[in-house]
């Protein structure tokens, strides 16, 4: 409201004291100069000095008979948005413009027009920021993971790809004419997004409705056993959805019944489906429906900031379920393990273009890893590379010359700030990538691959690499592309791989979304969650915008 009122004290000074001449001249003759002048004595980056720019310092909102047909859609789309918590300042604001419209009749004051006019830009700008970013504040979470970048070394980033501005959205409004239709392009239409979303305003009617129980602390209970905490986990159950087939009761026996929810309770949390309650179920059944409402709101807005699906297939690597999704459609036809990067390697959340696999590949050893880790062991042993597998060029040049360990003084380039030496090590099983990688060229130098470390897969937490991506079957994925690219001989490259001779296959640019999401719904319409693995749901907590 600061800002408002400094605009119409600016009204004031700009057309002088005489307010009698705002209400004889005529609205559309006036309106235009008055807000030409009040936007232009703005900051560049003024959100209002921006917003009149798309209108051509034209009133958006209002007329001379009242709300104009966008300002109409504005507090009706407001009013009808499922999204929108009556204890925000959007819905406060807007019930005060309700009010304030609702009195609005024509022939009104000239000054009163263009106050109301004002007001509903600033609702207008603070909806539109909630409907294309959400409630997270993007920019200082985003400058929080560069300076994890300064201070602890830690190379985490989150790339955003919103489809739209305020100004952007305003202009397509404007030229539409249907605001209802506008603010609904702000959303994405996908499974992923409207599974999600649909699951959200469930719980928000549970929460409403006062039915989630409070389960007390309890120890580790197994199959057969009775505690006093049963009744409350079989309500818990029951309204979530994972009991099929049973209805609630005040028995304390943990019987079969419950075990199988429990199971399925265990496995949309990405736990072991054992049936015991420990401490991990334990903590998850406890969580505060708030919690997970909050959780789901998280989630829907980094949703949107994914990169706009507007393609049937595309592939998605969700980092806190160590799992990869080969989407068509809307279904998912495939899906494998993954192994992602360890908190202090994150994997970075991102979108690209898969474009091309690799047969046999060299590893080339990057900067951070062969400071840290390669040049500790030619310090200790000149020939650790060797046994290895690992080549030394001198340069980074195809046909740079091979060196060996101990030609180099190796503690002048430990902490300098380039390395003029390639470490690459050669094609075969032990390779670091294993024998198959999938390229999709980035900033961030992260792709899919395969890994000699298979027995790592059978960990529920697979947080283990520098940062790329391990896939726990790229022959089967490599075939998938192989199936949908008749020009790959896949015969051909069967024996290829028997072989140590790196190859590289042309795929069908299929796009890719390296995603954060630790509440997500399947295309089955059952909802997951998984744990905050790299501990963004609190950092983004921090700092949410209040609308």
């Amino acid at each position: 409201m600061f800002m408002i009122r400094n605009l119409l004290i600016g009204i004031f000074v700009l057309v002088g004291a005489n307010t009698a001449w705002l209400a004889a001249e005529d609205f559309n003759t006036v309106a235009p100069t008055i807000i030409a002048k009040v936007a232009g004595s703005q900051p560049a980056e003024s959100s209002i000095r921006k917003i009149y720019e798309v209108s051509n310092n034209q009133p958006i909102w209002v007329t001379p008979d009242g709300l104009s047909p966008l300002g109409i859609g504005l507090l009706d789309q407001i009013e009808t948005d499922p999204l929108v918590s009556h204890n925000t300042q959007i819905y406060k604001e807007f019930k005060s413009l309700q009010n304030l419209s609702s009195s609005h009749s024509a022939g009104a004051d000239t000054k009163q027009q263009i106050k109301l006019e004002l007001k509903l830009s600033k609702l207008y700008k603070n909806y539109a920021n909630f409907k294309i970013y959400g409630l997270i504040n993007w920019p200082i979470f985003r400058g929080r993971l560069q300076q994890i970048i300064v201070t602890d070394d830690i190379h985490a980033d989150w790339e955003i790809y919103p489809k739209y501005t305020v100004f952007t959205l305003l202009q397509e409004m404007i030229g539409s004419s249907n605001v209802r239709a506008t603010f609904d392009e702000t959303s994405p239409k996908t499974q992923l997004y409207l599974g999600l979303e649909k699951w959200y305003l469930h719980y928000k009617k549970i929460a409403q409705s006062g039915e989630w129980p409070n389960i007390p602390a309890f120890g580790t209970i197994k199959p057969g056993e009775s505690n006093s905490a049963i009744p409350a986990i079989r309500t818990r159950l029951y309204l979530s959805g994972d009991m099929e087939g049973c209805e609630p009761s005040q028995s304390d026996i943990y019987d079969q019944c419950l075990v199988n929810a429990v199971k399925t309770f265990q496995k949309r949390h990405g736990q072991t489906e054992d049936g015991v309650i420990g401490k991990g179920t334990a903590v998850a059944l406890r969580e505060s429906i708030d919690n997970i409402i909050t959780r789901m709101e998280l989630n829907l807005d980094r949703i949107k900031m994914m990169k706009p699906n507007d393609y049937g297939r595309y592939i998605m690597v969700n980092i806190p379920a160590f799992r990869l999704y080969f989407y068509e459609n809307g279904e998912v036809f495939q899906t494998m393990k993954v192994i992602t990067g360890q908190k202090k390697h994150p994997t970075p959340v991102f979108s690209d273009t898969i474009e091309t696999a690799v047969l046999n590949p060299y590893w080339n050893v990057p900067k951070n890893i062969i400071q840290k880790e390669m040049i500790p062991k030619l310090l200790r042993n000149p020939n650790a590379m060797k046994r290895e597998g690992i080549e030394i060029r001198n340069g980074w040049e195809e046909d740079a010359p091979l060196i060996s360990g101990s030609s180099v003084n190796w503690s002048q380039f430990q902490f300098s700030n380039s390395v003029p030496y390639r470490f690459a090590q050669v094609p075969g099983n032990g390779n670091a990538l294993g024998k198959v990688k999938f390229l999709f060229p980035n900033k961030f130098s992260v792709y899919m691959h395969d890994t000699p470390t298979k027995n790592l897969f059978s960990r529920q937490t697979r947080a283990f690499s520098h940062g790329c991506i391990r896939l726990e079957k790229p022959r089967e994925l490599f075939k998938t592309f192989a199936e949908l690219n008749p020009s790959i001989n896949y015969e051909q490259s069967q024996e290829v791989l028997k072989g140590k001779k790196q190859s590289y296959y042309k795929l069908d640019e299929t796009p890719i979304n390296i995603a954060y999401l630790t509440a997500w719904v399947l295309p089955d319409g059952t909802l997951q969650m998984r744990d905050d693995i790299y501990g963004y749901d609190g950092e983004q907590l921090k700092y949410r915008n209040t609308y």
